[in-house]
């Protein structure tokens, strides 16, 4: 599959309503993902758990992340992002960021009812982490576009060698 260019990944990341799942690991070491709200700016995903969400305590014991983001519709864009999640703000400094919780907010219902979910949450303490693309390891891809060679639907790798799109 084609990767994104660095446009059409901005674009994706950018679009609204697209979700995004988090796995981090539990103190067992078993995995944990959930689908939730982020927002791409500043070469990062922006992302912010609730005080009491499992995955927050996940993120504060172990950093670690994998950030899968993508869509049900063609041409199947997908982001994978490997890294480390950074804690830019903890619990109780909500106000010093509240702008950028509202953006997030905007991206996935409409600006009136964003600042009513926003003010129906603000007694919910909240963090804000981020995960800086340079420091991680991302992967993209999409379906071939028209004029792109079909056999590009698949990476090399899943092809059986002498079968039809291998390159073998």
């Amino acid at each position: 599959m084609p990767r994104l260019s660095s446009t059409e990944q901005t674009e994706f990341l950018e679009t609204p309503g697209v979700l995004m799942r988090i796995s981090c690991v539990r103190e067992d070491g078993s995995p944990l993902v959930t689908p939730i709200w982020f927002k791409h700016g500043d070469d990062a995903i922006w992302f912010t758990p609730r005080a009491q969400s499992e995955w927050f305590r996940c993120l504060k014991r172990d950093p670690r992340v994998a950030l899968c983001i993508d869509e049900q519709n063609l041409p199947y864009r997908k982001v994978i992002v490997e890294g480390a999640a950074e804690l830019v703000h903890d619990l109780g400094e909500d106000d010093l960021w509240r702008d950028l919780y509202r953006d997030i907010a905007r991206r996935y219902i409409p600006e009136n009812a964003a600042e009513a979910y926003v003010q129906n949450t603000i007694d919910q303490a909240r963090a804000l982490y981020r995960v800086k693309l340079a420091d991680a390891v991302v992967k993209s891809w999409r379906m071939p576009v028209e004029g792109e060679p079909q056999t590009g639907i698949w990476h090399q790798r899943y092809y059986a060698p002498g079968t039809k799109y291998s390159a073998d």
